[in-house]
């Protein structure tokens, strides 16, 4: 037995893979490095397919990045009015050093700077593009104001689909819930989407905070974070 697990552990793998498995970065983010010629195996530049196992010295940057056998992590986290969804250490408030979590996390997804609400993280890599994948197509729930009264004719053309960035987005369910605040429910995450189309219909959103990604729901205060429970993060998995 022992000697099978030693065979597993010795079996090569593409380096992007190795690097998103130990939770160094996701694969894509590895392509990038490696494209770069930041990334060395055994001294020696690592090119795109390069293959690697444990017994390799892999390095980022000249930092040595050594496989442990660690525990998946996947959190929910309350983003505040101001943190960049970055893992940049180089941009101010960025969200991994604002969270300064003891393993080294990615988001999944995003939302942009001046929004708060749900974000996802976890230290999986290799994981974060096939959810991102099947993303476009979970719900994930707003509560947006704007700066004026919400008309019939504004929730009507806003469900319908508006055409943003030279295309129309998907129909999705919106209702007022106040006389300028509004709820929407998208299954696809195009660049500052709800304050694109709000735009387009002459409306300025003033807050918007996101509530729900799938069935997982925003249930702690601004700036804290909590670990998804089994259920939670079977829902990651479903394409």
């Amino acid at each position: 037995m022992e000697k099978k697990l030693r065979l597993i552990e010795l079996e090569k793998k593409r380096i992007n893979k190795y690097l998103s498995e130990v939770g160094f970065c996701s694969r894509r983010k590895a392509d990038d490095y490696i494209s770069d010629g930041r990334v060395y195996i055994n001294g020696k530049q690592a090119l795109l397919g390069s293959k690697v196992n444990i017994e390799d010295e892999i390095s980022v940057d000249g930092e040595i990045i050594q496989f442990k056998d660690k525990k998946k992590v996947y959190i929910a986290f309350n983003k505040p009015v101001g943190i960049e969804c970055t893992g940049n250490h180089k941009v101010k408030d960025n969200i991994i050093d604002f969270i300064n979590h003891k393993e080294r996390l990615f988001t999944i997804g995003r939302i942009d700077k001046q929004s708060e609400g749900l974000i996802l993280l976890t230290n999986d890599g290799d994981i974060v593009n096939n959810i991102l994948r099947a993303e476009n197509r979970k719900e994930k729930e707003y509560i947006v104001s704007v700066n004026k009264k919400i008309t019939t004719e504004f929730t009507d053309k806003m469900r319908k689909g508006v055409k943003i960035m030279g295309k129309m987005t998907r129909k999705c369910s919106v209702k007022k819930i106040h006389e300028n605040r509004f709820k929407i429910i998208l299954t696809q995450g195009m660049n500052r989407q709800i304050r694109r189309m709000c735009e387009v219909l002459g409306y300025r959103v003033t807050k918007l905070k996101r509530v729900r990604i799938m069935d997982i729901h925003l249930n702690i205060r601004v700036g804290e974070y909590r670990n998804l429970n089994n259920e939670e993060i079977g829902q990651l998995f479903i394409n």
